[in-house]
């Protein structure tokens, strides 16, 4: 199986190269934002042809249950930043761009054998992931999100346009992204940041795990 993953920055990009020497194992970085995840999922694909994408890297954590260090498996994603307005046929809804699904679903055989890891060490939990042009650094901008959104588990700035990407070339596509910081328990970003300086050496094992199982 060829699998390719895709990071947004370089610092996720040496976490993950680090942990793969298969040449049947891409790891590419788009650059941060809709556009570049756009575009490096269409290269990915061009290029390498994978049987399967995985987007990774960190996101901001949602839920008294989520902590830093946790990793949210995007069971759905979807964009926190798009309105079309009322479609003819008034079915669009917020986050959805018209003719797309509302939210793209993972993968079903790779969000299965997700569910088969055994992760004693880090928690992991399954849920929808939302993505927009926007670094969440405020308690304001995060409950604005989380207004439209109640049950995401993690915002990030490149999942859903990957999936987005993956839906119209019909590749699996899944995203795993590790809590860096709580935009709700923090004031000024302090949490990203030493999540970077001193917590985030470890943090890609459980995508390492997951391609291992595949």
């Amino acid at each position: 199986m060829k699998i390719g993953i895709i990071v947004a920055m370089d610092k996720e990009l040496r976490q993950l190269q680090s942990l793969f020497n298969d040449g049947n194992v891409r790891v590419e970085k788009c650059g941060i934002g809709k556009v570049n995840a756009a575009l490096g999922a269409q290269r990915m694909i061009n290029e390498f042809h994978p049987d399967c994408i995985i987007s990774s890297g960190c996101a901001g954590g949602h839920g008294d249950d989520v902590n830093i260090q946790d990793v949210v498996v995007g069971a759905e994603v979807g964009y926190h930043d798009v309105y079309c307005g009322r479609a003819i046929d008034d079915s669009t809804v917020y986050g959805q761009v018209q003719g797309m699904p509302a939210r793209f679903k993972a993968d079903p055989y790779l969000l299965s054998k997700c569910a088969e890891m055994d992760t004693k060490q880090i928690k992991i939990h399954e849920g929808l992931i939302v993505t927009g042009d926007w670094f969440v650094d405020s308690q304001e901008k995060m409950r604005e999100i989380i207004g439209h959104f109640p049950e995401a588990k993690a915002v990030d700035m490149e999942s859903a346009a990957i999936a987005h990407t993956c839906y119209i070339n019909k590749v699996p596509f899944i995203s795993f992204r590790v809590v860096s910081d709580m935009p709700l328990r923090d004031t000024d970003a302090s949490q990203y940041h030493d999540f970077w300086n001193t917590i985030a050496e470890h943090s890609f094992q459980v995508t390492k795990s997951f391609v291992e199982s595949l």
